[in-house]
C-alpha cells in the first residue's frame, strides 16, 4: 500500500457466528479489507483484522526491529490467521482466535480507522459504555488538537 492510499474503516455492525465459526464481514468493510486479509490478537479482548497491504506494512516494521523486540511480537504472528472471504462474504475464524476474544455467538464488527475489530457483543457494549461519554470524547478531541 502506498502512502497516498487512504483507508478509513468506520461503522458498527451486528452479526452472528454460525455453528462452524464463520463470520459475515459487512460489505463496507470488505471494500477496505479486500478478499484476503489477516486477523490477529488485539490489546483489548477482541480481534483485529488488517488488509493484506496493512499487514505487509506491519510485518515490514517488525522486520526492521532488533531481534529482541521482534520476539515480543511473536503472539501476534503465532495467532494470526490469513482469512479469505467465501462467496457469501464470510470468513472462518479459527477456534484459538474465537477463544481469545470470547466470541461464541453475537459479534459486533467495528470499523476502527485502518483496521476492523471483532468483539463479543456484550464486551463491546461494556467497552463502548465507558468510551462513549461526553468527557471522554472531549478528551480525545483535545488530544488531537481538534
Amino acid at each position: 500500500m502506498d502512502e497516498l492510499t487512504v483507508m478509513t474503516m468506520t461503522g458498527e455492525y451486528q452479526h452472528t457466528l454460525d455453528a462452524k465459526g464463520r463470520l459475515f464481514i459487512p460489505a463496507r468493510l470488505r471494500a477496505d479489507l479486500g478478499s484476503v486479509f489477516y486477523v490477529t490478537l488485539s490489546m483489548d479482548k477482541c480481534l483485529s483484522a488488517y488488509s493484506a497491504d496493512s499487514w505487509k506494512c506491519f510485518s515490514d516494521k517488525v522486520n526492521a526491529m532488533p531481534y529482541v523486540q521482534q520476539r515480543k511480537m511473536r503472539p501476534l504472528f503465532a495467532y494470526a490467521a490469513k482469512c479469505e472471504l467465501d462467496s457469501q462474504g464470510r470468513i472462518l475464524l479459527p477456534q484459538n482466535l474465537r477463544d481469545f476474544a470470547g466470541l461464541t455467538k453475537n459479534v459486533t464488527v467495528v470499523g476502527c480507522n485502518n483496521h476492523a475489530e471483532f468483539w463479543d457483543s456484550d464486551e463491546w457494549a461494556a467497552a463502548s459504555a465507558v468510551e462513549i461519554t461526553p468527557d471522554n470524547i472531549a478528551a480525545v478531541m483535545k488530544e488531537l488538537d481538534f
